[in-house]
């Protein structure tokens, strides 16, 4: 009786640690499916986020062109093929960035220029170069022309 009771228990134990290292195996396997899918899901959004960049160049190639088709007649359907562009790159998370009139944030925006105004200090005074966010990530900044203040001393001193 003693036997089959230490047997029990021997046989008890080993299940026992058989059933732990199950567990930790499918713990593991089941981080190792997260990590993939993680992974996964980051190679397709660098897929999109290539080929939405090479989009942007014709979607500045129509912003350019829009203007010299004030009176054709092509220029109607120009303009829908753009609309139509930006809400297909819209729906997969491109946003412009916005920026005239806000204060500069090197973030979002790149300086090419100064300009010598009243505006206050690092204020946006033109866009010069549309930039763009896929969802949170700016994928190619602002090219900006920034104020930089005239204070009253050196207006009255240079003239």
């Amino acid at each position: 009786m003693e036997r089959l009771k230490k047997d029990l228990d021997e046989h008890t134990h080993l299940a026992e640690e058989r059933l732990d290292r199950l567990k930790y195996l499918q713990a593991d396997f089941d981080n190792y499916r997260k990590w993939t899918e993680k992974d996964k899901a980051a190679i397709i959004a660098m897929a999109n986020e290539n080929l939405i960049k090479d989009l942007l160049v014709i979607l500045d190639d129509f912003d350019q062109a829009l203007p010299s088709l004030e009176q054709e007649k092509n220029k109607e359907g120009m303009v829908m093929v753009r609309k139509k562009m930006l809400k297909i790159l819209k729906e997969y998370g491109l946003q412009p960035i916005e920026c005239k009139g806000k204060k500069f944030d090197p973030h979002f925006h790149e300086v090419i220029c100064t300009e010598r105004c009243n505006e206050e200090q690092n204020t946006i005074l033109e866009d010069m170069g549309k930039g763009y966010q896929l969802k949170s990530k700016v994928i190619r900044p602002s090219k900006v022309k920034i104020a930089e203040h005239i204070t009253e001393n050196e207006g009255e001193n240079n003239g």
